[in-house]
């Protein structure tokens, strides 16, 4: 199950629209712009919005602790963190 964690730190479970599998449209809306995937530590994937830090998105803290390294790097904005099954 994929969950929706917000940057102001609402976290909840999310399913596709369709099916089983969240389309690119989707995974824009939910970031509102272009995405970028990254990897989290347990193997699961994070979709973020790739211009986050350009338009100064707030800070993520619930998603940053996902990273592999979560003090080297942090993620801003509204995410997606997924299977990668879940993406088209």
């Amino acid at each position: 199950m994929a969950r929706f964690i917000k940057s102001n730190g609402i976290d909840m479970e999310l399913v596709p629209e369709k099916g089983t599998q969240f389309t690119l449209v989707e995974l824009q809306d939910l970031v509102d712009g272009f995405i970028e995937i990254v990897p989290a530590k347990d193997g699961r994937l994070i979709v973020i919005n790739e211009e986050g830090k350009l338009k100064k998105l707030p800070m993520n803290t619930k998603a940053s602790l996902l990273l592999e390294r979560p003090n080297s790097d942090f993620i801003v904005g509204d995410v997606l963190v997924c299977d990668k099954s879940e993406i088209r």
